[in-house]
């Protein structure tokens, strides 16, 4: 933990003189396709003949459907630059457990160099190919994780990509241990390593464009990896064409307080921007409600059910989940009394929600 907390004062303290006059977003190359001006057809006879294309008065008139414009950071992103067949072949340059030696399980930082090769948004994910062969001597299958860093990076020269891995270990039902090939390859990574990188994907979790927004972050372990990104360009960085001015809650639920991701970080966010930045954790082996129950994250949000009905009903709130899958069903169990109080059908409105980009999950 120490060394994850050097490792981010040193970032810091480079990305704000690196940051400064750095823009949000690159530059958008347009591609423009045009109508033929004629067409070419094959009559019976095998004659070949030129028809001038017609186009018709009633279709000239008919009205153009307008293109929706999305809400999100959609600028300039990238999707499959890379493939798991031609990888982008990136160095580790740091690996650190960033939980405690008691927690239960292991959770690392990781940072890749990418030489400003995979030009990723805050939101999207990469892929990773762990190096060797599956039981059938073919090579692993990718794995996807959400990138943990801003675009800038952690050292703010848009030249690295960060990843927040848990090692997963198991028993299965025979008693074996069971090892995740990709996360152990990730968290056994020594500096200078050689990684597969793919991607970058994903435009589900981009961040909003507003910047008055109120942003809902619901995060349980290591899907605190792309909120970390989202909080990074809102407080630790300086853009020319962004500076947000809205509210960003994150609600973080892990088992044990060792187990706590990142909180140093957090902690230094809310001391920078105390009427901008609220974060809750809820822990939940060491924590009850009031009821005795364990404090899951769905239990800490109720404590707030009432603000954040209202905050749900403005339309520049934005909610990202990123996680365990029974996370949404805890929060409609909170959702669906309050909606009903006001006669609205909670899932038809978190459809509602959903069309209009304002609710955005990425389960597993």
């Amino acid at each position: 933990l120490t060394a994850m907390a050097a490792v981010t004062a040193a970032a810091v303290s480079l990305r704000a003189a690196t940051a400064a006059s750095t823009p949000s977003s690159a530059p958008q190359h347009s591609h423009c396709s045009f109508p033929c001006a004629a067409r070419t057809a094959v009559s019976r006879r095998g004659l070949l003949t030129v028809r001038a294309q017609a186009v018709s008065t009633d279709a000239a008139a008919a009205p153009v459907k307008e293109k929706k414009v999305s809400k999100k950071q959609e600028e300039g992103v990238v999707t499959n630059k890379f493939r798991p067949k031609e990888p982008y072949v990136g160095k580790c340059l740091l690996n650190t457990k960033i939980t405690a030696d008691d927690a239960p399980g292991e959770t690392w930082h990781m940072v890749f160099s990418t030489d400003g090769e995979v030009p990723y948004k805050e939101g999207q994910s990469i892929g990773v190919v762990a190096d060797g062969q599956d039981k059938n001597g073919k090579p692993h299958k990718l794995r996807l994780y959400s990138i943990a860093s801003s675009a800038l990076g952690d050292f703010g020269d848009a030249k690295t990509v960060s990843l927040c891995v848990k090692r997963l270990v198991y028993t299965n039902d025979a008693g074996e241990v069971v090892k995740g090939v990709c996360s152990n390859f990730l968290c056994d990574l020594k500096p200078g390593a050689d990684v597969n990188i793919t991607g970058p994907v994903g435009k589900e979790m981009l961040m909003p464009k507003d910047p008055n927004a109120t942003i809902i972050m619901l995060a349980t372990g290591t899907g605190i990896a792309p909120f970390r990104s989202f909080l990074w360009k809102m407080f630790f960085e300086k853009y020319e064409d962004y500076k947000f001015n809205g509210l960003a809650w994150l609600f973080l639920g892990v088992p044990t307080s060792s187990s706590l991701l990142y909180p140093e970080e957090f902690g230094k966010m809310k001391a920078k921007a105390p009427d901008n930045f609220r974060v809750d954790y809820a822990i939940s082996r060491e924590e009850t409600n009031a009821a005795g129950e364990k404090m899951y994250i769905q239990t800490r949000m109720a404590e707030y059910k009432d603000e954040l009905w209202e905050l749900l009903k403005k339309d520049n709130t934005y909610v990202y989940m990123c996680g365990l899958k029974g996370m949404e069903k805890g929060i409609d169990e909170i959702m669906i009394p309050l909606a009903s109080k006001e006669g609205i059908d909670w899932i038809d409105y978190r459809k509602q929600l959903k069309k209009s980009e304002q609710w955005n999950v990425e389960v597993y």
